[in-house]
């Protein structure tokens, strides 16, 4: 069953209301060019990926032309990778040349290029901050070298770092709209491992095509475990260990795309197009393991009967949760230049170094085998710095807001590579309900207006959404998005936090791994149990420094401060500045790690 919905028609339907508000900008249909881009990038998502393109006819008609141009823009980066009339190198730099013609575009607001045009008008229309897709588009450019992945971790990353930031720009679209596709927390894992079932059902789709140009985006730890299959499929040889391979593949994408949890909790058109999108991708691999040889030669796609059986009720829903769901129709395009895009070179001229401290004091210089990769930070004493001054207790966590700043200002200065800071733990809700409110709203206004925005820092949130407002956790995640591709300081901020909690929940989230298949559970190490923590990228804490005259962690990263060294200080955090964690950092390098070995005695 094809959807017939023409171009004309859902722009039509895309921007009515704009037609009725005469200080809007003129709509797409008033201008041809554009019209012309959109349903250029109609054309190129319905012609490369019919998959795509029938989830993008069940969003909303004001949503569908976004939807084009962001996969329409994802389909010509991927082509110009992948296009065998040249060298890798020279794929390399098509790519590379694309992705910076992108940025100057977004700063005129237009461009020549139709595709690039949609996209931008995209950008501009709904506000999306395209500098989030950069670490996909240079993902893109490094496969024309091809890959090798020794295991599933590996092959797991570049799963997630290749697709998922396309897929959170058509998240936000929903946001915008009014009807977010909202996530929660607790399902992270299950989005990653549907974003991996996505991608494995596409790699065994394009099997043949990928073989053919000598690729295979398999992990080796899965070709070990089916000893001459891979030489087999590049020889084109259907061979039983090659069957085998398959069906083992095709077994795992099914488990990755069944989700049914994920979706759960979220307006219903949107969990329509997630839960269709499942559907697709099972009938999908259903194709592929009924393939056989033919895999090799032909990508293979599921009857049109398997589709219309998907489709029809998915489009009966998606129309009946839209018709009761008012949406936000896109309002003035924001300025052309403001808006920040996927280049490395327009960022850093936007970023500032910190201030300078009000004395003029420096960094110590620390010989860099003596310096701490990680610090974290338990900030106590805002409460009673505020009854030592005769303050309400809220008053000092107005306080302690400045001096946190004075510490990532420190940081940056000394070259800390990662600065943890502990703001509000899950046993702080004991506390009076004004001084919680306080905290997180001081927390709030900070995200938004704080001076650490336009500093070369990476923000990243460590805790649990349950009892935080919600304005307050998609603050946080914003800003998580906004800045994940600096490269400068790693500022965590853990927030309703808890060190039982987040290991319950990590043993937790190893045990689902290992009830799916994807660890052995008599063989789970170490390492495993890192990988499943909320944020595996988090080295071991090397320094923990408490203030406030207090000598305990208080529940505060168990597992990475196993081996830190331990500083305490009288003074209460809202009397720290920058040179306070310098001293801490100076008393680090006096100490020797020993990690339970014998020191060695020189003669």
């Amino acid at each position: 069953m094809r959807a017939t919905n023409s171009t004309t028609a859902d722009l039509d339907a895309a921007l009515p209301a704009q037609r009725r508000r005469p200080t809007h900008r003129p709509p797409t249909g008033e201008d041809p060019s554009l019209r012309a881009a959109y349903r250029l990038c109609r054309r190129i998502a319905r012609q490369h990926d019919p998959g795509i393109y029938v989830l993008i006819q069940l969003m909303p008609a004001v949503l569908r032309p976004a939807g084009w141009a962001l996969w329409a823009a994802a389909t010509v980066l991927d082509d110009l990778a992948d296009r065998q009339d040249a060298e890798p190198a020279e794929r390399a730099a098509r790519v590379e040349a694309w992705t910076h013609a992108l940025q100057c575009d977004l700063a005129a607001g237009t461009s020549g290029d139709p595709i690039r045009h949609a996209l931008v008008d995209t950008a501009l229309r709904w506000r999306l901050d395209l500098s989030t897709l950069r670490g996909a588009m240079n993902s893109t450019r490094d496969d024309t070298r091809g890959r090798d992945f020794a295991d599933w971790a590996a092959w797991r990353s570049w799963s997630n770092g290749g697709i998922t930031p396309w897929v959170d720009q058509v998240r936000h679209l929903f946001e915008r709209a009014g009807a977010p596709m909202t996530l929660r927390l607790d399902r992270q894992q299950d989005y990653k491992r549907f974003i991996n079932g996505a991608q494995l059902t596409d790699i065994l789709t394009d099997l043949g095509a990928d073989l053919a140009q000598g690729d295979l985006f398999l992990p080796q730890e899965a070709l070990d475990a089916f000893p001459g299959a891979a030489d087999d499929l590049r020889q084109g040889n259907w061979s039983p260990a090659a069957a085998a391979l398959i069906r083992e593949l095709t077994t795992l994408a099914r488990q990755w795309v069944n989700r049914p949890a994920m979706t759960r909790g979220m307006h219903p058109g949107a969990a329509t197009v997630l839960d269709t999108a499942a559907c697709l991708m099972r009938a999908q691999l259903d194709a592929v393991e009924g393939a056989g040889h033919a895999l090799l030669k032909r990508a293979p796609r599921p009857s049109l009967a398997a589709r219309a059986r998907i489709l029809a009720p998915a489009r009966i829903r998606s129309k009946l949760a839209w018709s009761l769901t008012p949406l936000t129709v896109p309002g003035p395009r924001r300025p052309a230049v403001t808006v920040s895009g996927p280049s490395p070179e327009a960022e850093s001229t936007a970023l500032r170094p910190p201030p300078p401290h009000p004395d003029g004091a420096r960094p110590p210089q620390i010989a860099v085998d003596r310096m701490p990769v990680h610090v974290a930070v338990i900030m106590d004493g805002n409460g009673r710095w505020a009854e030592q001054h005769g303050l309400p207790r809220p008053e000092g966590h107005r306080a302690g807001t400045a001096a946190a700043r004075e510490m990532v200002y420190g940081a940056l200065e000394i070259g800390l590579r990662h600065l943890t800071l502990y703001a509000f733990s899950t046993e702080n809700w004991k506390r009076d309900t004004e001084e919680i409110t306080k905290i997180l709203e001081a927390i709030r206004r900070d995200l938004d207006e704080g001076p650490v925005r336009d500093l070369d820092v990476r923000q990243r949130w460590l805790g649990h959404p349950d009892k935080l407002p919600e304005e307050l956790v998609q603050a946080l995640l914003r800003e998580e998005r906004r800045t994940r591709t600096r490269t400068g300081l790693t500022l965590t901020v853990c927030i309703n936090y808890g060190g039982r909690d987040e290991i319950t929940r990590t043993a937790a989230a190893l045990a689902q791994a290992a009830h799916a298949g994807d660890i052995d559970p008599h063989l789970i190490g170490e390492d495993d149990f890192a990988r499943h923590l909320p944020h595996p990228d988090m080295p071991d804490v090397d320094l923990l420094w408490r203030t406030g005259n207090e000598q305990r962690t208080s529940n505060f990263l168990p597992w990475h401060t196993t081996y830190a060294e331990l500083y305490f200080t009288p003074n209460y955090w809202p009397d720290v500045d920058r040179r306070d964690l310098w001293q801490a950092i100076t008393e680090y390098s006096r100490r020797q790690r020993r990690h339970g070995a014998v020191p060695l005695v020189l003669p």
